[in-house]
C-alpha cells in the first residue's frame, strides 16, 4: 500500500481520492496519537480551511473526527496556512488541521497536520497516524464527547502577530502594493495585513467563490498580476497561492521575481543587520545557480537540501538558522514562523525596499538567474533512469563541458514515473541542447514498456 502523507499532509481529489471517511479517520487517528503524547488533559485542536467547494464537507468530518475521539476543537475558518501553524502555537493547541491543496486547482484537496507549537510533524508521527486509521477504537461518550467552538479572533490574532514582526508600527507608508489573492485563503489576511503596515493596496482575485480558487491567478499565474502592476503604477506586485504560504513578486515594470531573488534580497538585509545566522541561507537542489554564484559573492554560505519545504524546514531547525525556502517562493523566517509564510515574507520583502529606497528590480538584481531548462522524462524504472553508467556518463560529460557557468541535476520524481532533467547554462540554446541529449539517454536506459 502507498504511503498516505505526502510531502505536505494528504492530498487528492476531494470525495475521490480525499473522502469524508478518509478525512474522518485521519482526525480520529491523530487525536489518538497526539492524546497518548500527552495524556496530562483532553487534546485541543485548531482547524483552518482555504475556500475551495470542499472544505465545507472535509471540515465537517476532521471536526466530527476529532470530537468524537474527545479532542476539543477551535474553529477559525478560512484563513492561511501559516495563521493555523501561528495560532496552534499561540493558543496552545495540541493539534493543528489545515484543509488545503495549496497551489493546487479546485477539485483537489489536502489534510496538513501541524504539532503542538505549530510545528510539521516527523515522519515518525504521520506514519504512527496511518498506522492507527485501521484500527478498533473505543468511543468515548457523554462528557468525554469533545466540544467545538468558533476563535472569533482568528485573523485578528494572526495579522497582529504579522504586524509585530516589523521594525515599526507602519514601515510600508509611500508603497503602493498590488495583491493576487489567488481567490484563496489570504483573500482578507493579506490585503489588511498590507494596508495596516501602511501600504496603499490594490487586491485582485480577491473574490473566493469556492470554484475560482488558484483558476489563472496566483503565484502559478502571475500575467494578471503583471498587467495590473503597470496600471495602476505600483511600486510592486505580490502573488500568493490558495493557502498563501508562497509569495512570488513582481517588480514596477512587471517582470517576476522568484523565490530565489526575494531569499538573496532578505538574506543581504539580514546579514546587513545581523541577523542571518552564521552567515547561511538554505535552499533546496532546483534554486538557480545564480542564487549560489551571489551567495558566493557576498560570502554567504549556501546549504542545498532535497526538494520539499519540509527538508528546508528539518535542516533551518538542525542547524538553528534563520532563513531557507524554495525558487516556488515558499520562504521560511523561523524567528518569526513555523512554517513558510507568503504574507510574512511580502512584508519583510517590502520593508526592505521601503527602508533602502531602491526599486526591487534593483534589490532583485543581485541574483542573475541563469537560464533554466527542466525535461520530464517518462521511464519503466526511475532507479535505472538516474543510475545506469550511460546516464552517469552523459551527466559526467555535462558538467565538464559546463564547468562553473551551468549545472545538470537528475530527479526521480516522487509521485510520476519519470525522471526530471535539470540544466542551467550561460545561454538558453546550450540548456536546451544538453537537456535534450541527458534527457534521450534517461529514455533509453530505462525505456517505458
Amino acid at each position: 500500500m502507498a504511503r498516505l502523507f505526502g510531502t505536505d499532509g494528504v492530498r487528492g481529489k476531494a470525495n475521490a481520492d480525499l473522502t469524508p471517511e478518509l478525512a474522518f479517520s485521519v482526525a480520529v487517528a491523530a487525536a489518538h496519537v497526539l492524546s497518548e503524547r500527552d495524556a496530562s488533559h483532553r487534546p485541543i485542536a485548531v482547524v483552518g480551511r482555504d475556500p475551495r467547494i470542499s472544505g465545507d464537507m472535509l471540515e465537517g468530518a476532521v471536526i466530527a473526527g476529532l470530537a468524537s475521539a474527545g479532542a476539543d476543537v477551535l474553529r477559525v475558518g478560512i484563513v492561511p496556512t501559516p495563521a493555523v501553524a501561528h495560532l496552534v502555537a499561540d493558543t496552545g493547541a495540541d493539534l493543528g488541521v489545515m484543509l488545503s491543496a495549496s497551489h493546487n486547482p479546485m477539485p483537489d484537496n489536502g489534510i496538513k497536520l501541524f504539532a503542538a507549537g505549530g510545528h510539521k510533524l516527523p515522519d515518525e508521527i504521520e506514519e504512527q497516524i496511518e498506522a492507527r486509521i485501521a484500527e478498533e477504537w473505543t468511543r468515548p461518550t457523554g462528557a468525554g464527547i469533545g466540544r467545538v467552538r468558533d476563535l472569533d479572533d482568528a485573523v485578528e490574532r494572526y495579522i497582529t502577530h504579522l504586524l509585530s514582526t516589523l521594525p515599526s508600527e507602519r514601515p510600508l507608508d509611500g508603497l503602493r502594493v498590488v495583491v493576487d489573492c489567488a481567490n484563496g485563503a489570504a483573500y482578507r489576511t493579506a490585503p489588511e495585513a498590507y494596508r495596516r503596515a501602511g501600504a496603499e493596496v490594490i487586491a485582485i482575485h480577491a473574490q473566493p467563490d469556492g470554484l475560482n480558487i488558484n483558476d489563472g491567478c496566483g503565484s502559478n499565474h502571475i500575467e494578471d498580476l503583471s498587467k495590473a502592476v503597470v496600471t495602476h503604477d505600483a511600486d510592486l506586485g505580490v502573488a500568493h497561492d490558495g493557502d498563501a504560504d508562497r509569495c512570488i513578486a513582481v517588480s514596477a515594470d512587471g517582470e517576476q521575481v522568484d523565490g530565489d531573488q526575494i531569499m538573496a534580497i532578505l538574506a543581504l538585509a539580514m546579514k546587513e543587520a545581523g541577523t542571518l545566522t552564521r552567515d547561511t541561507l538554505v535552499a533546496t537542489v532546483m534554486s538557480n545557480l545564480g542564487l549560489h554564484l551571489a551567495m558566493r559573492a557576498h560570502d554567504i554560505e549556501l546549504i542545498t537540501t532535497a526538494v520539499g519545504d519540509r527538508y528546508v524546514l528539518e535542516t533551518l531547525r538542525e542547524h538553528k538558522l534563520a532563513l531557507g525556502g524554495e525558487q516556488s517562493g515558499h520562504i521560511v523566517l523561523p524567528a518569526y514562523a513555523t512554517t513558510g509564510d507568503g504574507i510574512l515574507t511580502a512584508l519583510h520583502l517590502m520593508t526592505r525596499i521601503a527602508t533602502t529606497g531602491r526599486s526591487l528590480a534593483d534589490l532583485a538584481s543581485v541574483v542573475q538567474r541563469l537560464p533554466q531548462v527542466l525535461i520530464n522524462v517518462p521511464v519503466g524504472d526511475k532507479t535505472v533512469g538516474v543510475s545506469d553508467p550511460s546516464v552517469v556518463a552523459a551527466v559526467a560529460e555535462a558538467e565538464g563541458a559546463l564547468g562553473e557557468s551551468g549545472r545538470v541535476l537528475l530527479r526521480p520524481s516522487g509521485t510520476e514515473p519519470l525522471v526530471r532533467v535539470m540544466v542551467e547554462a550561460a545561454t538558453e540554446d546550450q540548456a536546451r541542447t544538453v537537456a535534450d541529449r541527458i534527457a534521450a539517454t534517461v529514455a533509453s536506459a530505462s525505456p517505458v514498456s
